[in-house]
């Protein structure tokens, strides 16, 4: 193992070097934690990150895309957080108890020892909806042994940390102006109008509850209790999964931070609950991944029947349908996690100076108004293996999935924007070409499995066979050697590792064999660690390696029966993860954590490339899973 990867592999080296990059000006007080140290909390309904040093740095309510009202982790002196800080203590301890995002943090101080947790509270609810919210942080401490100091303080800011919201005491309850927050605490609380703050001493035996609510006050309920119906309710939802194969507790991780992920109100999946986390320190490359992207809508449908969550997958179908009751040729590439089907329009927040200094810091995602061809591709995708796996495809949702295959039937010779989001003019891209292949062969599937007589099938059958033909003709370049990002470049896509994954063509045909290499070669900046282009986009500086591609060729060597290969880049991406087994986006050579966090499609292709190694066989073996139903075999 060479340096670079053994760095990416170690999370206690990859802390000190980040800790040490991200300080603007040099000030150790305004250091940003690495992104990948921070806690992921969720309720499903939104999410909280703590930093290492205990503080609430993100929290937007009243839900996942909501105003973010601590923001420091956007900036360390305008962002606002909720700090809870054992004086003295070395660097803590913490993990997650098994099976669940409860987050248990172990504070060693001179005098004493204090045992932390933090959750989002969740219960038990309908069988489609195994996971609800109880709508409040809970932050609980209790000192297992000799004297420990206790400092808290709350400091919110509404409008992503425009203003302070400032505390008002109202009967036994706190409340912040101007937000949906109230805080209940038996803690002898100090203010100055925009702050809470208490400073105590706390005994072997004493404990602090803080419980930071958002929306109306449920019924008095005390910690413990929260603690074991949150831990309940996670655990009960984890062990519906039976997968034991290859990567299984990682997999088992990932499935948990994705459920974490998903909206309790609508069943979406949310790419990330961050926005402009830097895809390089420093630069602009800044997003708002706050919204459902279709590109995860096949391979999110597949995971979760895979591992049990058979309601939970319906309901995601049920929410792709709804939105693609939209008027043929109007998908959109992303929506809100509440089904809405245009995003508010990106804006710069200029009061905050971004992560490490990365601006700008942006909200809202104009991407939503671009055309992706792709998107109609998972889409069908997506719909054709819930049928496969239930045969509950009914005709009206047929008929809104009918009309998408007619569009690009329709309109695949026209150029579009790609998957990657290039805000540049449209070109002719190969992975488009490719998924809309996709959306015709799903289509022509589809419409045999639910008899419909009337679908043009014979002419979605030239128009896919013309399709794929012009892809192996125009998005293959031998000079270069493998599949390239558009027709006449002689740059290439990672995102071309999908080919065999979706079936255009077998993991081992020498045009993928090749391609492979091409990447391995070409967009390599470490072992297993491809970046997904390096093609101009308009924008300066460069992207770190994309971990959605890194785990998506570990499937595709899966695919051309290079397994040993495979296994060996799977296992220095499992060592690559954060301390707390989280992937942001991209990772630098350094093993540096860049972009939003967790990001959703990361763990989602780490779920794939397991199942893939698992099977180890020559077609993707989620897909051809849901073939046969969902049986073994």
């Amino acid at each position: 193992m060479d340096d670079n990867a053994a760095q990416a592999g170690d999370p206690a080296r990859r802390e000190d070097r980040a800790a040490a990059r991200h300080t603007p000006g040099g000030d150790v007080s305004d250091a940003f934690p690495p992104i990948d140290s921070y806690a992921f909390l969720s309720d499903t309904h939104t999410a909280a990150l703590v930093a290492p040093d205990g503080a609430v740095e993100w929290f937007c309510v009243p839900r996942f895309d909501g105003d973010a009202v601590f923001a420091r982790l956007l900036d360390r002196r305008a962002g606002g957080a909720f700090e809870l800080r054992v004086d003295g203590a070395d660097a803590p301890d913490r993990r997650y108890l098994p099976d669940t995002l409860v987050l248990q943090t172990r504070h060693t101080a001179p005098d004493g020892v204090a045992v932390g947790h933090d959750f989002l509270a969740a219960t038990t609810g309908h069988p489609d909806r195994p996971v609800r919210a109880r709508h409040v942080l809970v932050r609980h401490i209790s000192v297992e042994s000799g004297t420990v100091r206790l400092r808290v303080r709350l400091d919110v800011r509404a409008d992503h940390g425009a203003r302070p919201a400032g505390w008002q005491r109202h009967g036994d309850r706190w409340r912040a102006a101007g937000t949906p927050l109230w805080l209940s605490t038996d803690l002898p609380l100090r203010t100055d109008g925009t702050t809470l703050t208490a400073d105590l001493e706390l005994t072997a035996g004493d404990g602090a509850t803080l419980l930071l609510g958002y929306g109306e006050p449920p019924a008095p309920a005390d910690a413990a209790s929260l603690l074991d119906e949150t831990v309940g309710t996670w655990r009960d939802w984890s062990a519906r999964s039976d997968y034991a194969g290859y990567g299984a507790d990682l997999v088992r991780h990932s499935a948990l931070v994705l459920r974490g992920l998903s909206f309790d109100r609508t069943g979406a999946l949310l790419a990330a609950p961050t926005t402009s986390l830097p895809e390089e320190i420093g630069g602009v490359r800044n997003w708002d991944y706050r919204y459902t992207w279709h590109r995860d809508a096949a391979l999110l449908l597949l995971a979760l029947f895979r591992l049990g969550h058979h309601e939970e997958g319906g309901r995601y179908l049920r929410f792709l349908i709804d939105v693609c009751q939209a008027p043929a040729g109007t998908l959109h590439p992303l929506v809100g996690i509440g089904g809405e089907t245009t995003s508010d329009d990106e804006r710069i927040l200029t009061h905050l100076g971004g992560y490490a200094g990365s601006r700008p810091v942006r909200v809202g995602n104009g991407a939503a108004e671009q055309v992706q061809f792709d998107t109609y591709g998972h889409v069908l995708d997506a719909a054709l293996a819930f049928h496969e796996l239930t045969g509950d495809l009914a005709a009206d949702q047929w008929g809104s999935l009918r009309r998408h295959v007619e569009t690009i039937a329709r309109r695949w010779r026209e150029p579009d924007h790609g998957v990657w989001e290039i805000r540049a003019p449209r070109q002719q891209y190969v992975y488009s070409k490719v998924m809309s292949w996709v959306c015709l062969d799903r289509g022509i599937r589809l419409a045999g499995l639910l008899g419909d007589a009337t679908a043009p099938v014979d002419a979605w059958r030239r128009e896919a066979a013309d399709l794929h033909a012009q892809v192996l003709d125009r998005g293959y370049d031998p000079q270069v050697g493998g599949f390239v990002l558009a027709y006449g470049s002689t740059e290439l896509d990672a995102a071309l590792l999908r080919i065999p994954l979706v079936g255009f063509l077998p993991g081992d045909d020498p045009r993928m064999l090749s391609t492979i290499d091409r990447i391995q070669e070409r967009l390599a900046i470490g072992p297993g660690l491809v970046r997904r282009y390096t093609a101009d986009d308009g924008l300066p500086g460069e992207e770190g390696a994309f971990l959605l591609c890194c785990f998506e060729l570990v499937s595709a060597l899966v695919l051309a029966h290079r397994h040993d290969a495979a296994r060996e880049i799977f296992e220095r991406l499992a060592g690559a993860a954060g301390p707390l087994g989280l992937y942001a986006e991209q990772l630098a050579a350094d093993g540096t954590a860049l972009g939003n966090y967790p990001q959703a499609f990361t763990h989602l292709a780490l779920i794939e490339a397991a199942v893939n190694l698992d099977a180890a066989q020559e077609r993707d073996a989620l897909h051809a899973w849901a073939e046969r139903g969902g049986r073994r075999g």
